[in-house]
């Protein structure tokens, strides 16, 4: 049983990280996982996991983000309540993240607007969790350095075939974050919290924002061990370009999985690769 069975004040609190995907999560989700034990007292942590009902979740997010229906909302609801219930039955805060709860990235399936469906998705995820007192937290980047990333992340896991001039050309008229908070808002009202990836002081302890939003000190914070570096960083150039033109092959979608992952275990072997006109 998920929750404490109470609502309103005292219902469980439920902090729902919605991401976004290239802002810091798969570091922040790595640093929660590697001090389980240490949060385990204050916090309740649920994160993609390899097996784990999170990774449906993140896929119904995506396939109602870019085909919303009422089988896609009611698919993302059933999602969450999986995950719900696999909280222990307890008082203590529970922090649920993952990036893909955003929806489709621009690059994905051929979304280019900036987050169309997140609005919607944390409405369902609000009335699943009726039983608790949700909160949300996004994270965002400063926009010059996040579409970069974002290209090569689509080219990398998604299939993108164009290069960063024609993604930057398809993505020119994004809207700044805050069209995305104000949409968020008007949904969730006053449950949504947002946090900027630049006011992160130490890469090695990611999410410090977060776990202070969760009701960690700094002293418990500074405790927990660090990372022994970075994640999920950007492919190279060469090896970018490479997967890029991969991507215009007629592939099965498996193979081509099976062949990104060789290259970005072995991207040394493609920096002598010319990146083409535009991929800078």
């Amino acid at each position: 049983m998920a929750g404490t069975g109470r609502k309103g004040q005292g219902a469980r609190r439920l902090i729902v990280h919605l991401g976004v995907q290239k802002t810091g999560s798969t570091s922040i989700q790595r640093h929660l996982r590697r001090n389980a034990d240490a949060l385990s007292g204050h916090l309740v942590v649920r994160t993609p996991e390899e097996g784990s009902p999170m990774r449906p979740l993140g896929r119904a997010a995506i396939g109602f983000s870019l085909n919303p229906s009422d089988d896609g909302a009611k698919a993302l609801r059933l999602a969450f309540r999986e995950v719900l219930d696999t909280l222990p039955a307890n008082d203590i805060p529970a922090l649920i993240s993952h990036e893909n709860l955003a929806g489709a990235m621009p690059g994905n399936g051929g979304e280019t607007r900036l987050y169309p469906a997140l609005p919607q998705i944390a409405a369902l995820l609000l009335a699943e969790a009726r039983d608790f007192a949700p909160d949300f937290v996004i994270y965002t980047r400063n926009q010059k350095s996040w579409r970069p990333s974002v290209w090569a992340q689509a080219v990398r896991t998604d299939g993108y075939q164009r290069s960063l001039l024609e993604f930057e050309a398809e993505t020119a008229d994004l809207p700044g974050w805050g069209d995305l908070i104000r949409r968020l808002g008007t949904e969730v009202g006053g449950r949504l919290t947002r946090f900027k990836l630049e006011d992160e002081a130490d890469p090695l302890r990611p999410g410090r924002q977060l776990l202070r939003h969760a009701g960690l000190d700094d002293a418990r914070i500074d405790a927990l061990e660090p990372l022994d570096g970075p994640t999920n960083g950007r492919l190279s150039e060469g090896a970018t370009e490479f997967l890029r033109r991969l991507n215009g092959l007629a592939l099965h979608p498996h193979a081509r999985g099976r062949i990104a992952d060789l290259v970005a275990r072995n991207e040394h072997l493609f920096t002598a690769t010319a990146p083409s006109e535009g991929t800078s």
